[in-house]
């Protein structure tokens, strides 16, 4: 039987809102008084206010997680899903003490590599070569050990032509390579990554992917992995744990609890731009409409078959990007992408200033009546996502029929199906 490698016991994680740390020592000097001297309970913990970005809290006092127990073993790989705000990252950063719990205890055998946020553990002045022997020593590995691995890390990260370049001009999506190599190869027993993957072009998502079940599978060590990939989670992980709101909703097989997640998180009537997160302070979308709507729900017909895209905004610098849209169906299983910078290499150069983005998508006749949700982001390819718009729209196909899973034609509509 393999051993726990993770167990969490009674963990949950307290934030006073607009407030850096703890709080003040008014408040500091009171929970002293009252579970020091008195003997009593904590006072700040009989609140039962947990994070909800949907709405107003009535108290300085919210809980990121409560009451979160369960176990991991040895060579499992965990995916943690949810929404926003559900308490999954800080989850994490418990775990990779980058921050303490408010309450219980966490038990975790050997070492742990994170890689939470895009830099994590980097220094921007020091070069990719430096930072990986800085990263090596902090997770207690010997300069001898770094050098076996090295020249397998630069590899993997496909980032030896910059090695000896300082961090901070690194793109986004060399940092998160270069990080996630030196995490997975330095041989940690417990591997933590966040959704920063996204970052990273599709291609080093699948080695990434390939990477961490090679890690648990044929070297025993466990994994836990946040995304908002469904396919990603239903390929790797052998379990998933489902987070609402700073608790545990429900736990078990992959499938199920993806389920169970899809089920709850339908998108909810708004507009599309309400869904909208930066990942490049660069840029800044004012606008976003389909077929010259605001809303997040779209209707098309036989008749009525392109969904016109059109993106207004400033951008801080002059710069290439291109509009990349995903079609996902309703177990969250990527069906085709949309991506003309990629498909014909054309990436249009915008100014410095105001920006504005077209794009047509030509839906073929052959595509079966169903429900489709969309995944808008601005990109700039084979670099970084700049804006994104996740599960941002839902597409309802009227009375289109025939569908036969054979290839959209690529050439014409700028589709690739995926399978």
């Amino acid at each position: 039987m393999s051993e726990v490698a993770i167990k969490f016991e009674n963990i949950s994680k307290q934030y006073r809102l607009g407030n850096i740390g703890t709080g003040t020592l008014s408040h500091d000097l009171k929970r002293w008084w009252t579970v020091k001297v008195r003997g009593q309970e904590d006072p700040y913990l009989k609140i039962d206010q947990v994070i909800d970005f949907d709405g107003q809290t009535g108290s300085d006092y919210v809980w990121a997680l409560q009451d979160i127990d369960f176990e991991v073993k040895q060579g499992e790989v965990l995916g943690i899903i949810g929404k926003n705000g559900a308490g999954k990252s800080t989850l994490l950063k418990i775990l990779s003490r980058v921050t303490t719990p408010t309450t219980g205890q966490i038990m975790a055998r050997g070492r742990i590599a994170s890689l939470l946020e895009v830099g994590t553990g980097f220094h921007p002045e020091m070069t990719g070569r430096e930072n990986v022997y800085m990263n090596g020593s902090i997770m207690g590995m010997t300069k001898v050990e770094i050098n076996k691995k090295f020249e397998e890390i630069v590899d993997f990260a496909g980032v030896g032509r910059y090695i000896d370049t300082p961090v901070k001009r690194y793109s986004s999506g060399m940092t998160v390579r270069l990080g996630f190599a030196i995490a997975a190869h330095l041989e940690p027993e417990i591997l933590v990554v966040d959704e920063v993957l996204a970052v990273g072009d599709a291609e080093f998502q699948k080695k990434a992917i390939g990477k961490m079940h090679d890690v648990s599978q044929y070297q025993g060590r466990t994994v836990l992995f946040v995304s908002h990939n469904m396919t990603a989670i239903e390929q790797l992980c052998s379990g998933v744990m489902l987070i609402d709101k700073g608790k545990i909703l429900l736990t078990g097989n992959t499938v199920d609890v993806i389920n169970k997640y899809l089920e709850t998180n339908a998108i909810v009537a708004g507009r599309i731009i309400d869904s909208m997160r930066i990942n490049n302070k660069q840029i800044m979308v004012e606008s976003i409409t389909i077929n010259g709507s605001t809303s997040n729900t779209i209707e098309i017909s036989p008749k009525e078959n392109e969904l016109k895209i059109n993106i207004r905004g400033t951008i801080a610098e002059e710069r290439r990007m291109a509009i990349e849209v995903r079609f996902f169906d309703q177990y969250d299983h990527l069906q085709m992408l949309f991506s003309p910078g990629h498909l014909y290499g054309q990436v249009k150069l915008f100014n410095k200033g105001n920006f504005e983005m077209n794009e047509t998508i030509t839906l073929p006749d052959s595509l079966t009546k169903n429900e489709f949700r969309l995944t808008i982001d601005i990109t700039q390819p084979n670099i970084e996502i700049l804006v994104g718009f996740p599960n941002s729209v839902k597409v309802i196909c009227k009375g289109i029929q025939g569908y036969t899973g054979l290839e959209f034609p690529a050439p014409n509509c700028g589709l690739l199906m995926l399978r």
